[in-house]
């Protein structure tokens, strides 16, 4: 399986690994691009069955042309007969454009660059990224399966890239935080990568203006290409690690997103998992998950996330029961249920007579 130690996918493929653990299912983790921290690393190490490889191979949206995605590519597929894989996840999708695989490819489009261009800037694409998109497309149609984490993000990848089938949904699955109970604090929370104009913090950020009570954000500012955000109102907390993060949730405040574009949002999970009351941006990824069981507002609407917020804040009764409700719904998204889903994926892929007698079957 294919990862970086950049954003969500290192968390999402370490949670999968250890959940896929419990099924007899032993991970080789190929880390491309910068490697893994210490912490990272050490938390790799402690999943049963786990191989942890620091390839320093390209990531297709660092890379700088198609030779050093065919590299990398080339390199994954050396690795996976190396280690005599059944089964190989792409979790850069472009490798199977770049190259062919000599055994069952699943592909996951955890996001890309033209569904993000389409949503965020709504332009033709820049030619840069049109090469990524073509090889793409063409590691999309290769694979032998495609997973996505969300339906409505799912049909926005079939539509973009001409599939001729919706892809599979497998819904993220994270282990919920460490979280101390205690008496909620008036405040508002965000989380994600700061930088990335698809969170859409500057609305965030022109309500927090008119809030009377304080606006925190965790996550990077600086963005991998240089790019980076100044807010006047939101307080900025920096990239947090999990048990700082999970100081913050315990006062259960309330959790604000109004991303443009969001495939599944792991920030919002980790927020629901933990008892925070939920206001989101009205896209259809979040109405998947979380309708019912949140607020929702335009995402470009600020005085509408202004209004949200003050009213939610100043209801402690309301914040309570949105926050009961939002841990519910979040307890059905775990790295259990994801690691079984894709078992049975992986599964239906093998050749009957090599096909493992798995737990995963029922448990899907």
């Amino acid at each position: 399986m294919t990862a970086d130690a950049v954003g969500g996918v290192w968390q999402y493929s370490t949670e999968l690994a250890a959940g896929l653990a419990q099924l007899g299912i032993e991970t080789v983790l190929a880390v491309m691009g910068p490697s893994p921290s210490e912490a990272q690393r050490n938390a790799a190490m402690r999943i049963p069955g786990l191989t942890l490889v620091d390839t320093g191979l390209a990531l297709d949206w660092l890379a700088e042309n198609r030779s050093a995605l065919r590299r990398a590519g080339s390199a994954i597929r050396e690795l996976a007969e190396d280690h005599e894989v059944d089964v190989i996840q792409l979790n850069t999708p472009a490798l199977a454009g770049a190259v062919r695989f000599d055994r069952p490819v699943v592909a996951v489009q955890h996001s890309c660059v033209a569904t993000w261009w389409e949503a965020v800037q709504g332009t033709p694409l820049p030619q840069d990224f049109t090469w990524r998109t073509k090889l793409v497309r063409t590691g999309l149609h290769a694979a032998d399966a495609v997973v996505t984490p969300t339906a409505a993000f799912g049909a926005a990848v079939q539509r973009r890239y001409d599939l001729p089938e919706a892809p599979r949904t497998v819904h993220n699955g994270r282990t919920p935080l460490r979280i101390d109970r205690g008496a909620p604090h008036d405040f508002v929370f965000t989380a994600g990568r700061l930088w990335d104009r698809g969170k859409n913090l500057g609305t965030i950020d022109a309500a927090a203006a008119r809030l009377g009570v304080p606006v925190h954000a965790a996550g990077p500012v600086r963005g991998p290409h240089g790019e980076e955000v100044v807010f006047d109102n939101i307080h900025c907390l920096g990239a947090l690690d999990e048990s700082e993060l999970g100081r913050w949730l315990t006062a259960r405040p309330v959790f604000v997103s109004a991303a443009l574009y969001e495939p599944f949002g792991l920030a919002v999970l980790e927020a629901a998992a933990a008892g925070c009351p939920l206001i989101l941006s009205d896209i259809p990824t979040f109405r998947e998950l979380w309708d019912g069981v949140a607020r929702f507002v335009a995402p470009r609407d600020e005085a509408g996330f202004t209004r949200a917020i003050a009213e939610l804040v100043g209801d402690d009764f309301e914040r309570a029961v949105m926050g009961k409700a939002a841990r519910d719904r979040a307890a059905r998204f775990t790295p259990e249920a994801m690691a079984a889903q894709m078992a049975s994926i992986y599964r239906s892929l093998l050749p009957a007579v090599n096909r493992p007698v798995l737990a995963s079957r029922a448990a899907a």
